[in-house]
Order: structure tokens, then sequence, then C-alpha cells
């Protein structure tokens, strides 16, 4: 065993910070918590993004919870994913009993509990401020590959898109592409080919089934007009303490093409109108994505990449993403190897594969001379991680087995009622929970297939009125061809030709 005053000296050095900084808890070692060896975190290395892993039960989501808190303090706001509804809980001050009293006093730091400023979002009926893009938002590119189309394709959503944007149709939710679609293969077949080429029925037949897998995912409520504007994540209450928006997931957790569609979207969304900003003294925004697994669950090689891309790219907008989940190796690699934090809880080994499983899990943490990696993995109890970071030089810390600090808002969801409520004072509430269907493709295109139709009968009427029909204009034939055993003879006949022509082809 090492000696436990250079540890704790170790450590102090290594998460010491002059800039503005989180404090996640103590450092400790061999079984004693050692409170001046404080595991803090600078702000300015939070948009390298991170990770938060960890068994069931062992308090992930308490972390997620602890680091808001801290963000909001310190002027950050944050958005997180809640997919069980464990969060809601931050609009409340906390309840002191004498296990977080116990806890904090290993810390040597008093607890003080505390409710913070929450605004809850919404993809499906759940309360909330709904969320809403709409499919031109999207643009060709990504909209084809949340549908997850080959090449061939993917070049028909851009020609799809191409002729709405010349013919001024605006594609707004999911019936306005659906019908541009039908429209192209149908009756506007012929206007559609002669400026942008034919389009393949059994293609546009793919695109359409791909859609309705996405409607029957809840997509109707997400594709649509109020669009929601990624601005409005970044608000301050009147004592300067960043907004936490709590966006609710908890029917969604079977619906993994929506969610990973939404997310999507949303950091296309942030890195487009955030404006590049370098490397920022704190984030402008930090993202917790809880059941991370979700967002990359089916996902496609085209989609990871797109995800990888946006990953490197949005650091530099000022916006830092955390991934939550039960496994490291839920994540890909692409994307794991761009998380300067990791947050580790315990591991449980139950069986040969878990055990060789952790020992590689190991290998993404610095060595320590403190520690056996793959053995503290599997020893932290409850509310404990092993933690390490970059130093506000990029440089990554010491690995800590760390003692956290309980969080100051309730630690258990709000009922319906409080929740509701906060909902119904929310400055958003007006601006994006009644929904707008405007004039958009579908109804363009409805009116112009209305005009057309009426203009043909009115070209047919005026051309019978024209040209009145003679008495004597049925022919004989004509006649003939409308009785009944004469048309069934014609058939026989017919058949029984063919019948011999396929016959002599077969001598031949």
């Amino acid at each position: 065993m090492k000696d436990p005053t250079t540890f704790n000296e170790t450590m102090i050095k290594g998460y010491h910070c002059d800039g503005a900084a989180i404090t996640l808890g103590a450092a400790k070692y061999d079984k004693q918590v050692f409170p001046d060896a404080t595991i803090t975190v600078a702000l300015k290395s939070l948009n390298r993004h991170g990770l938060i892993a960890g068994a069931t039960g062992t308090g992930k989501t308490k972390t997620i919870q602890l680091l808001a808190e801290k963000l909001s303090l310190q002027g950050v706001p944050s958005l997180l994913m809640d997919l069980k509804g464990d969060l809601s809980g931050l609009a409340a001050a906390g309840t002191s009993n004498a296990t977080l009293i116990a806890r904090q006093t290993q810390l040597d730091v008093p607890y003080t509990p505390m409710s913070f400023p929450v605004e809850f979002l919404s993809l499906s009926k759940e309360p909330g401020i709904k969320l809403r893009a709409t499919v031109s938002e999207f643009g060709p590119l990504l909209f084809a590959k949340i549908l997850e189309l080959n090449d061939i394709q993917a070049g028909i959503v851009s020609l799809i898109f191409k002729y709405c944007d010349d013919n001024h149709l605006p594609l707004l939710d999911l019936k306005d592409f659906k019908k541009s679609l039908h429209f192209s293969t149908n009756e506007g077949k012929a206007e559609f080919e002669k400026l942008y080429g034919r389009i393949s029925s059994a293609s546009a037949s793919t695109i359409l089934r791909k859609i309705i897998e996405i409607e029957q995912q809840g997509g109707e409520c997400f594709f649509g007009e109020p669009s929601f504007d990624v601005e409005d994540l970044l608000h301050f209450d009147e004592q300067g303490r960043g907004t936490i928006s709590i966006l609710r997931l908890i029917d969604l957790q079977n619906r993994p093409k929506l969610f990973s569609s939404f997310m999507l979207c949303l950091l296309a969304e942030l890195y487009t109108k955030f404006p590049e900003k370098g490397d920022l003294e704190q984030p402008k925004l930090v993202i917790f994505i809880d059941e991370a697994h979700l967002l990359f669950k089916q996902a496609t090689k085209e989609l990871l990449a797109q995800i990888e891309s946006i990953i490197k790219l949005i650091r530099s907008k000022g916006v830092g993403v955390f991934f939550c989940t039960q496994n490291p190796t839920d994540i890909p690699d692409s994307v794991l190897s761009q998380l300067g934090m990791k947050v580790q809880h315990a591991l449980r080994a139950f069986t040969a594969k878990d055990r060789k499983a952790i020992k590689l899990i190991a290998e993404n943490y610095p060595s320590s001379p403190y520690y056996k990696t793959d053995e503290l993995l599997t020893s932290l109890g409850i509310g404990e991680a092993a933690i390490t970071t970059l130093n506000e030089k990029g440089r990554p810390t010491p690995l800590a087995a760390t003692l956290l600090n309980a969080p100051q808002s309730r630690m258990g969801p709000l009922t319906q009622s409080e929740l509701t409520e906060i909902v119904k004072q929310s400055r958003l509430t007006s601006k994006y929970n009644q929904a707008i269907d405007r004039e958009s493709a579908y109804e363009i295109l409805v009116e112009k297939l209305a005009t057309i139709e009426k203009q043909q009968a009115s070209t047919t009427k005026a051309t019978k009125a024209g040209k009145p029909r003679s008495k004597n204009a049925e022919t004989f034939l004509t006649k003939l061809s409308k009785n009944t055993m004469v048309r069934q003879i014609g058939r026989t006949i017919a058949r029984e030709l063919s019948r011999g022509l396929l016959g002599i082809l077969k001598k031949s």
C-alpha cells in the first residue's frame, strides 16, 4: 500500500484549478476519504464531452443531477434527457436525513437543500414544452440518413426537396413530404420527369414505408411547427443561475428511431446556429444524454459517422455532450475516443465474460500507482465513482476513486400536480404548446389537383357540348362488343391463338 500522505498530495496537485471549476466530491483511498483532496473539474474542459457509466443502481442518475446543479450555480445552462422520470426532482429542494448528513460529514461539506430553475420539455404527449422541427430544417441529407435510405433513395429525397424549393412548397411535416412524393410519381409524374428525371415507383414505395415507420414511433408529434429555437435553452433566472431543461422521454424507450432522430437534429441545429467560439472559459451549454445506447441502437454507419462528426466539431461552439449508459462498450469507439471526462460507477462481474469486459474497460483509464483499475471498478459503492478528466491545460488528471457529493435538490420525481404547475407557469408554454398547421406542400398540392380535375371536367363537358353524338354513331361492332356471349367467344379465340403461337415457338 502506498503512503496516504503522498496520495493526498498527488490528488490535491492533480485536481488543482486556478480558474472557475465545479467540485464533485473528495478522493478516497484504502476506504479512507480525504476531504482536502477535492475532485474538481475545470469549467473550460467541459466542452471536451464526457462519459457517465455504471451498472444499474450505482448512482449514475444522481451524478447527472449533481453535475446539472453545479453547472447551474456557475451560470451554465444544461439539457438533460430523462428517460425514467427521476430527474424532475431538480425543481424541488431536497430533504435532509441521517444518511446524507453522514456522507457530507465525511466530505466536510454541509448539506444545504436547494431547488433549481427548471424547464420541462416533451417530444410526445408527456407534460412539457412541445419540441418540434420541420422536415425542411432537417434537410435532404439528414432526413435520408434518419430514414436509413440507400444512395438511390437518398437521391430521390434530394429531388423532392429541390422540387418543393423550386415551386415554393414548404415541407413542414411528414404529410407534406408524403404528398409531394405521391404527386411526383402519380398526377405530377409528367411534369416532374420533364424537369428532374424519372422516379422509380419501387424506391418511392420504400421511402414511404420508412416514413410510416417513423410515424408509428410518434414522429407526427415531432415534425411540424412552431419549431423549437435552441436559443431558448440558454436562459438564466434572476439569480444568474443557468436553467436546467429536462426533456421527458419516459414513453420513448421503445422508440429509439425517434429519439436518435431528435438528438441528431438537435446537435446539428446547435452546430449550425451557435457561432464559432473556440475555447471558452466555460461552456455555453452542456447536454446529458441518459440511456445513450438508445441513440446508437440500430444506427447505420452513415448515422454514426454523422454523430461522430458533430461531436468533434460542436466543441468549438461551446457545447459539451455527456453520454450516460450502463457500459462504456455501448458507445462506439469513434465517439468514446472524443470524451475527455470519464465518471465510472461500479461494474458487476457475474460471469467470465463480464470479467474480461471489465479488464478491457480498465484500459480506457490512466494507469495509477494507487489502484488496480479493474478491481477498483468492481469494488465501488453506491454514490462512488472512478473519475478522470482534463485539467485546465488539457492533460488527463490522475484516476481517483471519489466519494461524490449528494445532490441538493430532491432525489426523486415530482408529483404530477407539481409537474403540471411548473409547465403551466413556464415562459415558453404560450410560445410552443399551440401547434400551427399553416398552408404548406400538402394543402397547396391538394388545391392544385382539385384545380386540374376541375379544368379537365370543364374541357370534357365542352367537348361533348361541341360534338353532339349521332343516333347512328354506334356501329354494328360496338353493339356486338356489348353482348356477353360475343365477348366470351372473343376471349376463347384469343386464348387459343396464344396457345397455338406459344406452342409453335416452343417447338422451334
